[in-house]
Order: structure tokens, then C-alpha cells, then sequence
């Protein structure tokens, strides 16, 4: 009798995010031949009017919509908005972060940090993690904090800590950012984008959040730190902490390093300079304080400098009234400067600038892709049907209720749609209006999203930093859960409380 062959197991593999919106359009468009069409009559300003619901006749959508709404989702329609010009901003910050790290100056300066406070491990731990909830809020962090762990692990295990506490600072630090975005571009920019509101439309309450998540981060992990090193038994990889003592030579990585050069130095000061620019020119300044028109005023002074404000452009708009078309040259801007001050050739600067947009074009078809199931909603017209149910069901809600309940929702949303731009590009048109309805800012929806996303990327399997951050360290993603646990509730019930709060402020 022949020996049986082995059967092999096959794992399931979570579908790409292209997929699971793909096959998010194709449910919409069979649901437009059972949902009843519908639609709201609108303000001057394209704003739905609620309870003025009425039927209309059906418009199922077939194969050819199906695929007709990913181009439309990209191009735009008489319905819905394109999403080229969010992409192409995306593919812009690719190409900026593309050269900024042809320079080495964002690697080189984390590892200047760890140098500096060497023997002072402690006190790196807060400092580094302000620093990637910098990167995390503004500009979404995340991958690039891989080349960070085979020189925090080292330095965190041979001052006493573990392994455990190097994953936290730089995975923990950017999750929170990515939790409370003030600006972050893949999330903050689509969502603000899909609603026709600025990115800058809820700053303030985002620095907030941002402040208490990220303090709450620091006193976790610091707490776990001490722990470990008053009692090296009480850590959750001790069985594991001699052979991560001799995987993680100290002396063999930390050679390895490299001091920054007066030329990285000056590309970390625009690269912080750039952001700042940014948030100055989305931030409203005028709708927060009808006093604060100083920009005004110097924008309008400019233009009035003969040749010089001709030469500079007289269609600069003011600080405060930017938006995506302003911002993306920005980037596009600095990135030449950058270029000039790294003494780049041109061949090397378009090498790296194509790299980097290169790195973001999936997350650019994402938002296209995703886009393209309002365009379903919208042609079929059932978007405003699902818009009543939500007027009818949420219509007894309290705002802190309603906000809180929108955050609940996002967290297995999140979990399903791993991309925040595609997340926020599927779901905004929908969430928004209904905050509409029960009188919470489409800001504070932007908010929740938010929240829910960097919450369930601070542990989802599904994600590849999370998965790579724990592979590198040698951490089993249970023991990681195991870790996470108290400070996932604790966190939870803070943004809850947070947000409930701003609803009614």
C-alpha cells in the first residue's frame, strides 16, 4: 500500500484591501436592485436638508458600473468628486519622503537621539516617543519605524528593559500619532476631502487627544520599563532574555550608526518646517478668531510689492485658506529645495522622488478604489435611502451618544479596511451626513474614525507593522495581546469619554 501524501494546510490570508472594497461595490451594486432609490433635497451650498426624504425610480447598477466606478472614483463625476487630486497629493508625499530619505537625515536623527542619551535610557523612552507620535499625527509613521527596531532593541534590553519596551516606543508612539492625526494626509486629508471640509477643521480638539493618548502611552510602557528593570522576572519575554541578549549584540549594532552631518541637520529642520507651513496653511485662523487676519494681511501686502509680487505669484492664497492643490505644491516646493541643500544630482532626485511616489501609488488607487463605492451609492441612488434609515434609527440619539457609537462602528470597519485613506473614502459620505443629522461636526466623525483606526492598529494582525515590529523583536503577537490588554481598555474608554465630551462642547 502506497504511503498517503501529506495533505497541505492552507492558512487563511486576509484579502488585500483592493479586494475587499472591489467586492464592497459589487454587494452595493446588487443592493441597488432591492434598496428603494431616494433622494434629499439640498441647500445653495449642496448641504442635505433633513426630513426631506422622498422615493424616486429605481436605478439598478450593473457589470459595467461595477467597473465603471473605480475610473469615476479616480476622474469624478456630476455626482461624486474625483479622488485624483487627494492622489496625487499622496503620491507627491511619497515622492517628499522619498527624498528626504535618499538624505538618510530622518534615520540618522532617531539614532543621534538614542547616542545622545545613552546611560540615559529612561528618559529616551518619553523623548522617542514624542518624536514618532510626531510622525504618527502628522504624516502618518508607520513602515519607516521598521529600521528602527534592531537599534532600539539593543540599547533597551542592554540598560535593563526588554524587548517589549523597544516595540512599544516606536510602535506605540506612531499609533497613537495615527490615533489623534491632526494632519496625517492618509487619513485626516481623505476624510476631510471626501467630506468637502478642511483638514484643519478640528485641530485643536485632535492636539488634545493627541496630548492625553500619547502621555497615557509614555506612563504604560514606562511603568512596564521600570518594572522590568527593578525585577527582570517580571517581564513577559523573561524565558526568552538570554537568547535576546546574545541575538541583540549591543556593540554590533550600535557601531553601525552613523552621527548626522550639517547636511541632514539642515533637511531635518525643513522637513519639520515643511509640516509646519502646512498646518499654518490649513488651520482656518479666521473662522477660529475673525480678529486673527494677519496672514490676510500679509498676503494682500505681498501682492502689492511692485514686480517682486508679480514675480512670487499673485495668486498666492493666505495661510488659513489652504487646501489640497496649495499643499501639494508645498511638498513638490521643498522637495527641489531639499535637493539644492543635500547637494542632490538630478538623476538622484528624480530617482528618489519617483522611489517614494512608487511607495505610495497603492495607497493612491486605494482612495480611487474606495471612492468608487459612492459612486455605486450615489448612481444607484440608494445613498440618501441609507442616509434616512440612519435619520429615522439615530434620530433619538444624543450627540455624545451618536459619536461614540460612530467610534464603536469604525473599530471592526478598521479591522476589515486596513488602509485609513481607503477606510475614510469608503465610509465618510455616509458618516458624515448622518453626524449632519444629529447636529455632531463632520471634524468630530473625522475624529472617531481616527480613533477607532489607531486603536485597532495598535494590535490587528492584519497589519504589516504591527506584524514586522514583533517578527524583528522576536515577540509572539500573543504575548504582545497579553501586554496590551489593560492599556487597550484604558485607552478605549478614554476616547470614549473624549469624545463624548467634544460632542457636546
Amino acid at each position: 500500500m502506497e504511503n498517503a501524501k501529506p495533505t497541505k494546510k492552507h492558512r487563511f490570508k486576509m484579502p488585500s484591501a483592493f479586494t475587499i472594497l472591489f467586492f464592497i461595490i459589487v454587494v452595493l451594486a446588487v443592493l441597488t436592485w432591492f434598496i428603494p432609490a431616494g433622494k434629499y433635497a439640498t441647500d445653495s451650498a449642496g448641504n442635505i436638508i433633513a426630513h426631506t426624504y422622498h422615493t424616486v425610480s429605481p436605478h439598478p447598477q450593473g457589470i459595467w458600473d461595477v467597473f465603471m466606478a473605480m475610473v469615476i472614483g479616480m476622474i469624478g463625476d456630476s455626482k461624486t468628486e474625483g479622488a485624483i487630486q487627494i492622489a496625487l497629493f499622496i503620491l507627491v508625499i511619497g515622492g517628499f519622503l522619498g527624498v528626504v530619505n535618499k538624505t538618510g537625515a530622518l534615520n540618522n536623527g532617531i539614532s543621534a537621539v538614542v547616542r545622545r542619551y545613552e546611560g540615559r535610557e529612561r528618559t529616551l523612552i518619553p523623548i522617542l516617543m514624542i518624536l514618532f507620535a510626531l510622525g504618527g499625527t502628522t504624516y502618518g509613521m508607520g513602515e519607516e519605524t521598521l529600521a528602527f527596531y534592531p537599534l532600539l532593541i539593543p540599547v533597551m534590553i542592554g540598560c535593563g528593559f526588554d524587548s517589549i519596551v523597544a516595540v512599544a516606543v516606536a510602535l506605540v508612539g506612531t499609533q497613537l500619532g495615527c490615533l489623534a492625526s491632526t494632519v496625517n494626509p492618509f487619513a485626516t486629508g481623505v476624510a476631510s476631502a471626501t467630506l468637502k471640509i478642511s483638514p484643519g477643521e478640528g485641530l485643536i480638539p485632535r492636539l488634545i487627544l493627541l496630548v492625553i493618548v500619547t502621555a497615557l502611552g509614555i506612563w504604560y510602557t514606562m511603568h512596564y520599563a521600570d518594572q522590568v528593570k527593578k525585577d527582570p522576572t517580571k517581564s513577559l519575554v523573561y524565558a526568552q532574555r538570554a537568547e535576546d541578549e546574545k541575538r541583540f549584540d549591543i556593540s554590533e549594532k550600535t557601531q553601525d550608526t552613523q552621527p548626522l552631518t550639517k547636511v541632514q541637520k539642515r533637511v531635518l529642520w525643513l522637513f519639520g518646517i515643511t509640516f509646519i507651513i502646512m498646518i499654518m496653511g490649513l488651520v482656518p485662523w479666521t473662522d477660529l478668531n475673525k480678529h486673527w487676519t494677519a496672514f490676510d494681511t500679509f498676503t494682500n501686502w505681498l501682492h502689492g510689492i511692485p514686480f517682486l509680487g508679480v514675480l512670487i505669484g499673485k495668486d498666492i492664497p493666505a495661510l488659513g485658506t489652504w487646501y489640497f492643490n496649495e499643499i501639494t505644491l508645498l511638498f513638490i516646493f521643498m522637495s527641489v529645495v531639499i535637493m539644492f541643500v543635500a547637494h542632490m544630482k538630478e538623476s538622484e532626485f528624480i530617482d528618489a522622488f519617483l522611489k517614494g511616489m512608487g511607495d505610495l501609488l497603492s495607497v493612491a488607487i486605494i482612495v480611487a478604489v474606495a471612492r468608487g463605492i459612492q459612486v455605486i451609492m450615489n448612481n444607484g441612488m440608494i445613498t440618501a435611502t441609507v442616509l434616512h434609515w440612519g435619520e429615522v434609527g439615530l434620530g433619538g440619539l444624543s450627540r455624545s451618544a451618536f459619536i461614540i457609537l460612530t467610534y464603536i462602528f469604525y473599530i471592526p470597519m478598521s479591522f476589515l479596511i486596513p488602509s485609513t485613506s481607503g477606510l475614510a473614502a469608503a465610509t465618510m459620505g455616509i458618516m458624515g451626513p448622518l453626524g449632519h443629522f444629529c447636529h455632531v461636526s463632520g471634524s468630530l466623525v473625522i475624529t472617531a474614525y481616527q480613533a477607532a483606526s489607531g486603536w485597532i492598529n495598535l494590535i490587528t494582525p492584519t497589519s504589516g507593522i504591527v506584524m514586522g515590529a514583533l517578527a524583528i523583536a522576536h515577540v509572539n503577537i500573543s504575548i504582545w495581546w497579553k501586554w496590551m490588554a489593560k492599556f487597550m481598555v484604558i485607552l478605549f474608554l478614554v476616547t470614549c469619554v473624549f469624545l463624548g465630551i467634544a460632542a457636546v462642547l
